[in-house]
């Protein structure tokens, strides 16, 4: 067990901004004689423990209920509140002889990471859009100078100076949702070039035109990517019926991504219906 000297409300608040899967332990109440009282905390991941209820078997047996929660019975984290109940004289060996009871809340962290490739008006309106959600997100930009200040507040929001497309693709997770929205093409089919390459991605969408994506598509096929993997990236993204702002923009690409995000067991990799967006946006 690697206990931390980072208190349970920074660690908390770190970990929720993150996205990383952490309980937060409470001792509700107690009678007798206990190690803590009442309202102590810690907060407990897979790997690690903040601040704590008072040490010994107790301790132990709370730090081991809550990770059998993030772990899961079929290695999915199990979200949401339990109280488990500690007899200090008899569940937890201690001699103390009190009780306790104390309350599990599991959280399960960002299960979603989406890699946005463009700093310009629709990517910052995407990173502004997905904030709200539990998604981590990963921003990059070619230019260092491309990020606005108040990235740098955002929950879950990293972003990359990514000059090297290869390298930029190379170090995402498996089962990305990638959008490629660059200021430069020759740097976007770079990125389609990779992200394809990879054939781990778990949705890929290229901003731009029919004709943007005609061109793409025959050069990538030349050079040597399938038909099939071809026909799993979405371009035009955004289907925003007619309006080209930046924000409309961004705003239809979210709304393609969600039943992505949310039900990816259905195998449907390129998205909404084009008609049916068009006709969500004209209702």
């Amino acid at each position: 067990m690697s206990t931390q000297a980072e208190s349970w409300h920074a660690a908390l608040h770190r970990l929720q901004r993150e996205g990383v899967p952490h309980a937060l332990a409470t001792q509700v109440t107690s009678a007798g004689s206990t190690p803590r009282e009442p309202g102590a905390r810690m907060v407990i991941t897979a790997g690690a423990v903040y601040d704590t209820l008072g040490g010994g078997t107790f301790e132990w047996q709370t730090i081991e209920a809550a990770r059998r929660r993030l772990a899961g019975p079929d290695g999915e984290c199990e979200a949401g509140m339990s109280l488990e109940a500690f007899s200090l004289g008899g569940r937890s060996g201690q001699c103390c002889g009190g009780f306790a009871n104390v309350l599990l809340e599991v959280f399960p962290g960002s299960t979603t990471t989406l890699a946005i490739f463009g700093a310009g008006h629709v990517g910052r309106e995407l990173v502004r859009l997905a904030a709200p959600l539990p998604w981590r997100v990963r921003w990059h930009d070619s230019r260092a100078d491309a990020f606005p200040d108040w990235a740098s507040d955002q929950p879950r929001l990293a972003c990359h100076h990514a000059p090297d497309p290869a390298e930029a693709v190379a170090a995402l997770p498996p089962g990305v949702h990638a959008l490629v929205l660059t200021h430069d093409h020759a740097e976007d089919r770079a990125l389609l070039d990779a992200l394809l390459a990879r054939n781990d991605t778990a949705s890929l969408g290229l901003i731009g035109s029919k004709s943007k994506w005609a061109s793409f598509r025959t050069r990538l096929r030349d050079t040597g990517h399938t038909d099939e993997a071809l026909a799993t990236v979405r371009c035009p993204i955004g289907h925003s019926g007619g309006d080209k702002t930046p924000y409309a923009i961004a705003l239809a690409t979210i709304a393609e991504l969600l039943p992505l995000v949310e039900s990816p067991e259905r195998g449907d990799r390129r998205g909404l219906d084009p008609d049916a967006l068009r006709h969500l946006f004209h209702s």
